[in-house]
């Protein structure tokens, strides 16, 4: 380790460049934090100096340092490019997270969503003057619909979790028209870790539902867990173990006989689109990432979206606004007043959706078509069957498969190595890779779950299977060197993750110098 932390060799190999003068290595710079970087005085614009009057700025004028490093434009640029060097992205290498769908993002999605007439609306424009925008959502809308099987569509919910809510509200709303308080919200084992979550903040009780050991819901179990204070059921489906549920018709009779609602988790869609209506397995509510399945930016490339179909049931009772067109053309119903039919059980948010994940959603299926979704889901499914049926002989597979858009592994190949699933994943950082999920799906021990998408080449995975296959062959032959305080050539060795979870550090403060001691 040089004298400013950064690593200078690998164990087992030999230095073969000299330490550099300036503490860069290349093009990897190294430099402080920005506010290190800073100096007083420096500004990256010329003002004239002003004098404003105390009593045009109401007694409000700033009294101290604002506390902003100075720096000139070229630095602040230069700064933040260096950054993002840092940085793993798709444009740079394949992301293997399962149960994220981190897909290519085509750059027509990118220069649709810049049209002014689409970036430079104002959600309190008059509706007269975004008539096009409103006809984009409402074809939107038509695609969702119809792809799902579903009756309607709500577009305002803001992202996967969002649009949970908004159907455990709908449900909820139906509950009480049918004048029944019903509580309890049954959530399988194999859900999103958000399921439970929402369900407690809509204000149900939580009941698990627990899995088989082939990785599905035990039907069984929810039958019999099933009675007259059940709201609902919360189903991922393909589950997050990446199977598809086999008996989820059965599931959704039993639950519909019961008097209850079921709603699907469809931050999976993108493993069925085009093959499979939720519809016609009788979900009565769905959200669907279109930030997962329809290719827009994931996380902080966002903000994301989170539409949320209904069955004909639940229909009556999604948010306002609500989309119309009539002879008047497009326009929102936005207060309960204006309904001849319905129920709302009220809004989401104060606006009506994301336009621009809109706009990037829409240019997906357009460009795609039809055949082209379908065509897209086939091929994230052959990927994820492909890395698992090449894999499972040296990594250990809980569930032989086949399985959906993600190949599920566990640690037990890694049994007796000493090398844990975080070791050989911080191993992957150093062979180019962003590691693949850890420790989730809960339900299996040091869980590794990939998820390939349907954007990577036959090429891209056949170099990211032979590195897996390589580090697996390492550590069953005890080279533990390789892993052991891994990564090696990222631009900061390991954290220690407990602490900086506990204690993190989320502020600069500027460090207070220490007096030199008396003699």
């Amino acid at each position: 380790m040089n004298n400013q932390g950064r690593p200078t060799a690998v164990a087992g190999m030999a230095e073969t460049a000299p330490a550099t003068i300036s503490g860069d290595r290349g093009l990897d710079h190294e430099e402080g934090l920005i506010f290190e970087l800073g100096r007083d005085g420096m500004t990256g614009v010329d003002l004239p100096q002003t004098q404003v009057s105390e009593s045009r700025l109401g007694g409000q004028r700033r009294k101290g340092a604002i506390g902003l490093p100075g720096l000139s434009e070229p630095e602040v640029v230069r700064h933040y490019v260096r950054l993002s060097r840092m940085n793993y992205a798709i444009d740079s290498g394949l992301y293997p997270l399962g149960s994220c769908t981190m897909k290519h993002n085509p750059r027509l999605n990118e220069k649709m969503a810049r049209l002014p007439g689409f970036a430079d609306i104002h959600p309190l424009q008059p509706q007269k003057t975004v008539q096009g925008a409103l006809a984009l959502i409402s074809e939107l809308m038509r695609w969702l619909t119809t792809l799902t099987g579903m009756h309607s569509v709500a577009m305002s919910p803001k992202a996967g979790a969002h649009g949970e809510l908004c159907g455990l509200l709908a449900i909820r709303a139906a509950m009480e028209a049918r004048g029944e308080d019903r509580k309890r919200i049954l959530v399988p084992e194999s859900a999103h870790g958000t399921n439970p979550a929402t369900a407690a903040l809509a204000g149900f009780t939580v009941e698990e539902v627990p899995a088989t050991s082939g990785g599905h819901v035990d039907a069984d179990a929810l039958e019999a867990k099933l009675g007259p204070d059940v709201a609902a059921i919360m189903l991922t489906n393909p589950n997050t173990c990446g199977l598809f549920e086999p008996r989820v018709l059965e599931m959704a009779n039993a639950v519909r006989k019961a008097g209850a609602y079921f709603y699907c988790d469809g931050a999976n869609f993108n493993a069925i689109a085009g093959r499979v209506r939720p519809g016609d397995l009788g979900v009565d509510a769905m959200h669907i990432n279109l930030h997962k399945t329809f290719s827009t930016p994931h996380g902080g490339g966002g903000p994301g979206a989170g539409p949320v179909v209904f069955s004909k049931a639940l229909a009556p009772f999604a948010p306002l606004p609500l989309l119309i067109h009539d002879d008047a053309g497009f326009r929102y119903i936005e207060n309960r007043e204006d309904l001849e039919t319905g129920s709302p059980f009220g809004r989401m948010c104060a606006f009506h959706g994301q336009m621009g994940m809109f706009v990037r959603a829409l240019a997906y299926m357009l460009s795609h078509g039809a055949d082209g979704v379908r065509q897209a889901s086939e091929d994230a499914v052959l990927s994820a069957n492909y890395i698992l049926a090449s894999l499972k002989d040296v990594m250990s597979a809980p569930f032989p498969g086949p399985c959906m858009h993600e190949a599920l592994f566990d640690d037990s190949f890694l049994d007796g190595t000493g090398v844990t699933t975080l070791d050989f994943a911080k191993a992957m950082i150093d062979e180019g890779y962003h590691p693949m999920t850890m420790y989730f799906p809960l339900v299996v021990h040091g869980a590794m779950l990939i998820e390939p998408t349907e954007s990577e080449s036959k090429e891209s995975l056949d170099r990211f299977i032979h590195v897996l296959r390589v580090l697996a062959g390492e550590a069953k032959a005890g080279n533990r060197a390789r892993f052991d305080g891994a990564p090696r050539f990222a631009p900061r060795r390991r954290l220690d993750e407990t602490r900086a979870a506990r204690k993190p550090i989320l502020r600069w403060t500027q460090k207070t110098p220490v007096a030199d001691a008396a003699e």
